[in-house]
């Protein structure tokens, strides 16, 4: 299966392409340089890979939750292509791929991802990782951070923007955290496993079907 997948959701920049097992990728930390950057990592990708769009059989975004510039460039970026090639889109979590990210490089399984959502809120997910695929446990949501649901365990914290709550944060989950991820942002190659998963339980979507997801309705860039 050939995969092509963007995540532009917060002040990381990055694309990826999964071809059966493997897996290339581009990652940059550049905020506010999403528009200038993610076309030319599609582009190498694609080349490096030797594909054209057509030949792919899945295309696959961060959806969100986090700023709302980086998401509608996401958003945009692959509604365009997949009107253009008539592919299938997979619509992944933001959170759901920082928990990927988490077990891939930690083998975590109980993870708490945290993304800072500004005005005093962070945006959290929680997520299994089991019987091969990421799991969420809960709807994800906003609240400010000592209002973050707890979840009897010994969790894994990865985090974007830990260091402007880190204090509250810490005291709010001390008896639930074993762990903590302070410096993590989403990374497109981690999308690619999630989009298998979504395909492989018919969740996918088309085109005109995509929906980001804010979880707020003020506007955060």
């Amino acid at each position: 299966m050939k995969i092509l997948a963007i995540e532009t959701s917060t002040e990381a920049c990055s694309a990826a392409i999964g071809i059966g097992d493997t897996v290339i990728h581009r990652f940059e930390l550049a905020p506010r340089r999403h528009t200038e950057l993610i076309l030319p990592m599609i582009d190498e990708l694609m080349s490096e890979a030797g594909l054209h769009l057509v030949q792919l059989d899945l295309l696959a975004y961060g959806r969100g939750p986090g700023a709302f510039t980086g998401i509608r460039i996401g958003t945009g970026l692959v509604q365009g292509m997949a009107l253009a090639s008539d592919l299938p889109v997979a619509q992944i979590s933001t959170l759901a791929a920082m928990a990927q990210g988490c077990w891939r490089e930690k083998h975590s399984r109980k993870i708490l991802s945290l993304i800072d959502a500004r005005m005093n809120e962070v945006y959290w997910g929680y997520f299994l990782r089991e019987d091969g695929g990421m799991k969420r446990v809960l709807e994800e949501g906003i609240c400010k951070p000592d209002e973050v649901p707890l979840v009897d365990g010994d969790w894994t914290v990865t985090a974007s923007g830990w260091k402007n709550h880190a204090p509250i944060l810490e005291q709010h989950l001390a008896d639930f955290v074993n762990s903590i991820e302070p410096d993590r942002y989403p990374n497109a190659m981690d999308i690619v496993p999630l989009a298998k998963q979504q395909f492989d339980q018919g969740e996918i979507v088309s085109a005109d079907r995509i929906s980001p997801v804010y979880l707020r309705d003020q506007v955060t860039s």
